[in-house]
């Protein structure tokens, strides 16, 4: 979670650990929906967890597995 490391070092919250747990759900035979958990170790209060938690949600990443994407293969 690159995203959410630089986004609290930039504002200078104590975040010591960044761990996400993911679980998937397969349906015939294809991932049908993902689970993420975010963990956050660090002195951090409830408005900057939450905070953090959206910044999680506008990672490349994310956002990329939620909105689609269209990939042209070639040889």
């Amino acid at each position: 979670m690159l995203t959410v490391r630089l986004y609290a070092e930039r504002k200078g919250w104590p975040v010591d650990r960044i761990e996400t747990r993911l679980s998937r759900d397969t349906g015939q035979g294809k991932i049908s929906s993902i689970d993420l958990e975010l963990l956050l170790g660090g002195d951090l209060s409830d408005e900057q967890r939450q905070r953090l938690s959206e910044i999680a949600s506008r990672c490349p990443i994310h956002r990329t597995l939620t909105e689609g994407v269209t990939i042209t293969h070639r040889s």
